[in-house]
């Protein structure tokens, strides 16, 4: 799949699930409407959508430059904390102001979301990778063959 195409599915996918399960636990936690809920949550994706976005494309250029390219456990823990890292600094002021709480209880809110996510990320990207395949990014470049050179007469000029 086209790298673009791919990022674009994942990030889709990724979210949608997100607002399914945050909405009506903001709303349930924070004893909010579920509209309002549901509005915050959808909100909150789209950010997460666009930094989905933007930190995978990141991501996949530092590790198309790796010696290994192959997504270890290891890799993935990377993967999930820098991505939810990125996520509590753009989060935190956006569910200050939907919630109506102050900036510390936003942050220990998200704090139970990161959590979630940094588990789900983890999982969601392992799962996603089974199902339609690693990016060219992760997948390991096998050295040439020798002896495919030596068949292969040179070129004379």
């Amino acid at each position: 799949m086209p790298p673009v195409r791919r990022r674009i599915l994942q990030a889709i996918l990724y979210e949608v699930v997100a607002i399914v399960v945050v909405g009506p636990a903001l709303g349930l936690l924070f004893d909010k409407p579920m509209a309002s809920s549901l509005g915050l949550a959808a909100l909150l994706s789209t950010i997460a959508l666009t930094w989905n976005y933007v930190f995978n494309a990141i991501f996949e250029a530092w590790e198309s430059r790796q010696a290994s390219r192959t997504r270890t456990f290891g890799r993935r823990i990377l993967h999930g904390t820098g991505f939810e890292g990125g996520l509590v600094f753009l989060l935190v002021p956006v569910m200050a102001w939907g919630l109506d709480i102050s900036l510390l209880a936003a942050f220990l809110a998200n704090l139970g979301l990161l959590v979630f996510f940094f588990l789900y990320a983890i999982a969601f990207t392992w799962a996603f990778d089974a199902i339609v395949g690693p990016p060219a990014s992760a997948i390991q470049r096998r050295p040439p063959d020798p002896v495919d050179r030596a068949s292969k007469p040179e070129r004379q000029p």
